[in-house]
């Protein structure tokens, strides 16, 4: 093991933690190589001797505390340049005849106080999706890890949590669907992918899945809807192309009501809608002889008597006046 190099530090600490068994090396092995422990222990001790045993049971000890750190998974990087810097600052106390009683102590304390200021992992959401940004790693193992949760998001059907989610859409209108998840998403390299299951066919099965190209975002829009729509939309949300969660929806297609109930509630509606105007008053219609004549429904019977009677005496009264007329006249001569 003495011939591992840096660049192997990760793979080097799981045969490291099976021959030694001791959890207390454990992000002491995660990040440091074999060579460079024993590197640092020969330069405070000699090549071998009681001494050297001494110095490597002091380097274990001191690093017990850092024994079950889990951190944010995207800190390894920065944990790593830490462990190497210390390294270097322990070799060069080790070339100046420090103590490794006093130095590993206080290389230990400097790593703790590193791993304090790292960001920490997020709190897994459920109930389903690969969540990145919670993803942590572990030092007891040196392995990483992710939430327990399964790809495929449950949806809402009839008001209940279910397996899709349910969508019935009147034939002829819209119908959307959002695909988004209650966890956070990467902020870069998010894609969407959706499918599509026909025939009124409601499942999970992606064998019956194809794809609709045209749809990219992650909301999709389907105008006007057909009863062919009828059947079931998948949704992937990838990152790097890597499936981070998948939804379902399931659109149920009905038929319209007949044009004349349409039409019906049209007029319904505007009836409702109508209320007459504050300053419009409402006045008796008194038409003129024309306009009375020029109505055909204004002709009773009772309104055809009246204006024979009154032609009649209209009559009456010229012949009556042009006789007075012709009566003093020819008086007079």
């Amino acid at each position: 093991m003495a011939l591992l190099a840096q660049d192997s530090a990760v793979p080097c600490a799981l045969v490291a933690l099976t021959v030694f068994r001791a959890p207390a090396w454990a992000c002491l092995i995660c990040f440091t190589s074999y060579k460079e422990r024993t590197r640092i222990c020969q330069i405070f001790a000699g090549i071998q001797g009681p001494e050297l045993e001494k110095c490597q049971e002091a380097f274990s000890s001191a690093f017990a505390d850092l024994a079950d750190i889990e951190i944010n998974y995207d800190e390894r990087s920065h944990l790593h340049d830490a462990f190497t810097q210390m390294t270097h600052s322990l070799q060069e106390i080790a070339a100046a005849q420090g103590s490794f009683n006093i130095a590993f102590p206080d290389a230990a304390e400097k790593m703790r106080k590193v791993i304090m200021k790292l960001k920490g992992a997020q709190a897994c959401v459920p109930p389903c999706g690969f969540q990145d940004v919670a993803r942590r790693f572990l030092c007891y193992g040196c392995y990483s890890k992710a939430c327990n949760f399964p790809l495929d998001c449950p949806g809402e059907r009839r008001g209940l949590e279910g397996e899709e989610t349910d969508l019935t859409v009147t034939r002829g209108q819209q119908a959307k669907f959002s695909c988004t998840v209650n966890f956070q998403l990467p902020k870069e390299e998010i894609t969407y992918s959706w499918k599509f299951a026909g025939g009124g066919l409601r499942t999970q099965d992606q064998s019956y899945f194809r794809d609709i190209p045209r749809a990219q975002g992650y909301l999709a829009r389907i105008r006007p809807v057909q009863p062919t729509h009828s059947g079931t939309f998948s949704c992937s949300i990838l990152h790097d192309q890597r499936p981070v969660a998948r939804l379902y929806f399931f659109l149920n297609v009905t038929s319209a009501p007949p044009r004349g109930e349409i039409e019906l509630q049209v007029s319904f509606r505007k009836v409702l809608r109508w209320a007459p105007k504050e300053t419009e008053t409402l006045e008796p219609w008194r038409p003129s002889l024309g306009e009375l004549l020029a109505r055909p429904e204004a002709l009773t019977p009772g309104n055809q008597c009246l204006l024979a009677a009154l032609a009649a005496v209209a009559s009456a009264s010229a012949t009556l006046m042009v006789w007075v007329f012709f009566r003093w006249y020819f008086k007079g001569n």
